[in-house]
């Protein structure tokens, strides 16, 4: 029977998914570090690991079910349960995408991982989930998926891919509908905003640096029983749809 909270952090083995997994790790939590490839995967629970977290490396690809399904067996044997799951997974997709010149491939890709990836590691992780005392679901998004931000008169999103922009506000959408379906569970189920945080996402242009980008999921991980479900938050608090 497992004694420590676990939780399953995808895309940990570099950026605002590492230290998302360092955060939930300084407070005695077993991490699960999910990613595809095993060089850095294996590198990032070195470091963990001796910086004092307890985390093991969990081979993830969250496009493929065969590699989901493998994940969702494996941290039942290693870790005998799962209360927290942070999907942190994305990628931006070949760019320029300008609504006019999108390459309709490029929209598949990008949804396939950001959108449809949480959708097969979310249901893939329910039966864990559903079995800990205090499950928590954190979807990592951006206010660049905001309806509301991206039609106010006087708010500039800037020139934001627009596949990667389209992927963040179906992400928040399906939250939603996550949040609503368990309604009557234990499980939140929350969107997070980094902020424009410095990864190679954006080729290092953000403003933010990983740790302060991990810490909105790092407070929603751990938010009380009695906590919010099926809403959208950046450090300052509730984001618009």
């Amino acid at each position: 029977m497992k004694e420590q909270t676990i939780a399953l952090v995808t895309g940990a083995n570099k950026g605002i998914g590492y230290e998302i997994a360092a955060g939930l790790g300084a407070l005695g939590w077993r991490i699960g570090v999910g990613a595809r490839d095993r060089e850095r995967r294996d590198t990032a629970v070195e470091k963990l690991r001796a910086a004092g977290t307890d985390a093991f490396g969990v081979p993830l690809d969250v496009a493929d079910d065969a590699s989901v399904a493998a994940a969702a067996e494996l941290i039942a044997d290693r870790a005998g349960g799962l209360d927290v799951l942070v999907n942190n997974a994305a990628i931006t997709g070949a760019v320029p995408q300008t609504p006019t010149t999108l390459d309709p491939a490029t929209v598949r890709a990008v949804v396939e991982t950001n959108v449809i990836g949480v959708v097969r590691v979310t249901n893939a992780m329910l039966p864990l989930l559903r079995g800990s005392a205090s499950p928590r679901i954190v979807n990592m998004s951006s206010s660049v998926g905001s309806l509301v931000l991206q039609t106010t008169p006087g708010i500039d999103m800037g020139p934001v891919p627009a596949a990667y922009l389209a992927s963040k506000t179906f992400l928040n959408a399906l939250t939603v509908q996550y949040a609503k379906e368990l309604s009557d569970t234990r499980i939140l189920v929350n969107s997070g905003c980094p902020g424009y945080t410095a990864t190679d996402l954006n080729g290092f242009q953000g403003v933010r640096t990983p740790q302060q980008g991990a810490a909105i999921a790092i407070h929603l991980a751990t938010l009380p029983d009695d906590g919010p479900s099926g809403g959208f938050f950046d450090d300052a608090g509730t984001v618009p749809w």
